[in-house]
């Protein structure tokens, strides 16, 4: 019933300004302050896919980290899929990631971002963030130029992928639209000889304990060897960013929304840097899901909470 209000109360705004305007909001007018943005295009003849979206990524400089389809494990292990293609994909730019991690560090939450590929047959839809969602989550300006150059690229990005596509129009309530809803922890690092094998025993501790709960890691960037430059090599001990998914959680949230995969598989960061005894850790919670979404069935909620309660307990066990 909220929804239904929500909607006709932006029906109704719309209405209002066409008729006082002359002219209709566009698509972009509508969709500001969104933080996700969903490109769709008639695809009945089939010839866009996860594949061509991938190589049309790469073709512009983006990295691509992953492309997975999700149908082949959700049928193994649920007997079922909701969409004929639902793919999760993540990718990045080398160096625009590497201008946003030297002035904003807690960028790693957004390396590397993700995308959601899905299809009923007839339409193929991609999902990411909006340059909103980048900066609200980044804490960044919206104005940064590092930032504003990566969200055209994402969208130039799209427009090769489907060059007939076009932006859905959005009316989701974003409910906390300046804070960026980051989980992040902090622990004393010790002083020691040997800061490679501290940080290879805590991530593995730190994996041993993820993966009995059911969690994977698609995905793994050592940012000091394959991002950063001597100069930022030089600011810190480590680096690395992680890429988490669980299965019993997006699939539940992808039947209803499955443009949610603009926030999965979740991107975790843990660094140090040289001149602090500290190490950093951090993700973008739950929460942003569920409030820039309009989530609010019970069976996408349930297993989100309960994916972020398991992470959050684990990394306060290893970094207390």
């Amino acid at each position: 019933m909220k929804k239904i209000y929500t909607i006709l109360l932006i029906a109704i705004v719309a209405l209002g300004f066409s008729a006082c305007t002359g002219k209709t909001p566009s698509v972009a007018e509508q969709n500001k302050g969104q933080n996700v943005q969903i490109m769709t295009s008639d695809n009945s003849d089939g010839k866009i896919t996860p594949a061509s979206i991938g190589e049309a990524f790469t073709s512009v400089g983006l990295t691509m980290a992953g492309n997975n389809d999700m149908n082949k494990p959700f049928s193994l292990r649920f007997h079922n899929t909701y969409y004929k293609t639902y793919n999760l994909a993540m990718y990045y730019d080398n160096a625009l990631t590497l201008k946003l991690i030297n002035k904003y560090p807690q960028f790693g939450a957004l390396t590397p971002l993700t995308m959601s590929i899905w299809s009923d047959g007839n339409t193929m839809n991609v999902s990411t963030l909006s340059i909103e969602g980048m900066a609200r989550t980044g804490e960044i300006p919206l104005n940064d130029p590092d930032l504003v150059a990566y969200a055209a690229l994402i969208q130039k990005a799209l427009h090769t992928a489907m060059p007939n596509g076009h932006f859905k129009a959005l009316n989701y309530t974003v409910k906390f639209p300046d804070k960026s809803l980051k989980t992040k922890f902090e622990a004393d690092v010790e002083e020691t000889d040997d800061i490679d094998s501290f940080k290879e025993d805590f991530e593995a501790e730190f994996e041993g304990e993820m993966e009995p709960l059911g969690f994977l890691m698609p995905n793994y960037i050592n940012m000091k060897e394959e991002l950063f430059d001597d100069e930022t090599n030089d600011q810190y001990d480590f680096y690395d960013t992680y890429s988490i998914c669980k299965f019993d959680v997006i699939y539940p949230v992808s039947r209803l929304h499955p443009e949610a995969g603009a926030f999965a598989p979740c991107s975790m960061y843990i660094y140090k840097k040289k001149d602090e005894d500290k190490m950093h850790m951090g993700w973008l919670n739950v929460d942003n899901w569920i409030t820039t979404l309009d989530i609010e069935d019970e069976e996408s909620i349930k297993p989100l909470r309960e994916a972020q309660g398991m992470i959050e307990k684990i990394v306060t066990e290893l970094t207390q």
